[in-house]
């Protein structure tokens, strides 16, 4: 594998917690710390707060700037679900990182939609 600090995405996603700051039709909110860490173009990561308990997250850089993920998490009625998301990492005026993603449910619930998650002090 290669070193972590190899590609953009790494140094934008190595070790770095993000939050929700806009998923309209999803479960993350503002209370959802998402954590992730790169290897190579490997992508792993865990979640939890607010609707969600635990959830995990494995995925792949897949060019520059983008992203593909898949996920799952039990929330807090008990439900077990899986999705996908394809997104950008992109730096802001701030120097903060953030992550635009369009995703769907694969199992456990329907539907879809876009979202945001800025980098947080983690």
């Amino acid at each position: 594998m290669h070193n972590a600090g190899d590609s953009l995405i790494a140094q934008r996603l190595h070790g770095k917690t993000f939050v929700a700051t806009a998923n309209h039709s999803g479960l993350s909110d503002a209370r959802t710390l998402f954590h992730y860490l790169v290897d190579g173009d490997v992508i792993t990561g865990t979640y939890t707060g607010g609707h969600i308990v635990k959830g995990q997250v494995v995925g792949r850089a897949a060019g520059d700037n983008r992203i593909e993920l898949l996920y799952h998490c039990v929330t807090d009625e008990g439900q077990l679900l899986a999705g996908w998301s394809e997104g950008t990492v992109d730096l802001r005026e701030d120097g903060k990182t953030e992550l635009a993603f369009t995703w769907g449910w694969l199992a456990g619930a329907s539907g879809g939609g876009e979202s945001r998650y800025v980098e947080v002090e983690g």
